[in-house]
């Protein structure tokens, strides 16, 4: 029998997701509502954060922090190049610039030291990005920012259930920003959430994710609620609805779950590809922090390699092992050199990591069987790779 092909990410939908949301659907109440409150308490509670604000992406979170801390045209706010362009687009929303910062060596995450070189009088806020679920340093970052008086907004698209220092992400800083999108470890198709301890924050988000106006507006089409509403801001629109909120809940239910399972794919993949001279593993924990593995990402080795990433990985799909690449720094983009003159070289840990990096499947539903095709597969075209090199040296 001719093997599946194993995509990149497979959601871990059950009968207790389907159930949740037909019972939505049976209410009769589709949007916002008591199921997307009752799925903010249950997120701040599992992350231990006094709030949490459910919204339809991880990026509108991102935008309502922003807002939150006040951001104002002329402000920078400190971002990895090695990230998805949202973290540093939403600082674009409030006419204020994305000031990139470099990786550090040898791994994906902000380089505080790097950082610390580029505050400037016009700084305002970090945003820390926990690249693959791995955190950052959040000790040093915390240290810088105190010390500049500036925000710490962080980027936990990735980083559920991750932790450091004992503290899950989430109850850290001043904002975290959190993702539900399809390859997350729990989703609700699209979606997010924002967490703080903040009273005013709080309350400034829950305003402003849905056009600015008073915070139990969303009532006044039941029983309890009333016509009449006031708009307090010029908002948007980002809330999430119940429909998502109810598969949310059922998923939280099985976070802990679903991350013990993605460990155990990268305890597998790194006991069996660690043997590979060809490729570096992902960064492993360190000691103050445990990593949620959203992703597991490897690296060539250069010179030990023949083959291009793109050679390597097109090799991989047509063995029918679906792969990513994460992330293409922001710098090498038209965009945000076209708008802000960087260039290519300006950060050279990021295009290292960027340049030799590609992500295997890591999922909960990723059977035994599959991990062991991954493994075998990247084996095989390793060892292609590796009798190039010994044909051209004989």
């Amino acid at each position: 029998m001719e093997a599946s092909f194993i995509p990149f990410h497979r959601p871990s939908i059950g009968k207790e997701e389907i159930d949740a949301v037909t019972k939505v659907l049976e209410s009769k109440w589709l949007t916002t509502g008591p199921v997307t409150h009752s799925f903010e308490k249950a997120f701040a509670d599992y992350v231990g954060s006094k709030y949490a604000v459910a919204v339809n992406s991880c990026t509108a979170a991102l935008q309502l922090a922003l807002d939150a801390i006040g951001l104002e045209p002329e402000d920078e706010v400190l971002v990895p190049s090695y990230t998805f362009t949202a973290t540093a687009e939403v600082v674009t929303y409030f006419g204020a610039r994305p000031v990139l910062c470099d990786s550090v060596k040898g791994g994906f995450n902000i380089d505080p030291e790097d950082a610390a070189r580029r505050i400037s009088k016009r700084t305002r806020a970090i945003i820390p990005v926990h690249i693959a679920g791995e955190p950052c340093n959040m000790a040093a970052l915390k240290s810088l920012a105190d010390e500049h008086r500036l925000h710490i907004v962080e980027d936990a698209a990735h980083a559920l259930p991750a932790s450091y220092n004992g503290r899950r992400i989430g109850s850290i800083s001043e904002l975290t920003a959190f993702s539900f999108y399809a390859t997350k470890t729990i989703t609700t198709g699209e979606g997010g959430m924002l967490t703080t301890d903040d009273d005013n924050y709080a309350r400034r988000a829950a305003i402003m994710r849905l056009h600015g106006i008073s915070g139990d507006a969303w009532k006044r089409y039941s029983r309890e609620g009333s016509w009449h509403y006031d708009v307090l801001d010029a908002g948007y629109k980002l809330n999430l609805t119940d429909m998502q909120s109810s598969l949310g809940i059922a998923q939280l239910k099985k976070a802990d779950q679903f991350c013990n399972a993605r460990r155990e794919v990268a305890e597998f993949y790194t006991s069996r590809l660690s043997r590979l001279d060809e490729l570096e593993m992902p960064p492993q924990e360190a000691a103050e922090s445990q990593h949620s593995w959203h992703l597991f990402i490897v690296r060539l080795r250069t010179g030990l390699n023949t083959l291009s990433r793109a050679e390597f990985v097109e090799s991989l799909k047509k063995a029918d092992v679906g792969t990513s690449v994460h992330f293409i720094p922001l710098h090498l983009h038209p965009y945000y050199q076209q708008s802000y003159g960087y260039r290519k070289g300006d950060f050279p840990n990021a295009e290292d990591a960027y340049s030799r990096c590609f992500s295997l499947p890591i999922y909960p539903d990723l059977s035994l069987e599959e991990r062991r095709r991954v493994v075998e597969t990247v084996e095989q075209v390793a060892w292609k790779s590796q009798n190039r090199i010994l044909a051209a040296a004989s």
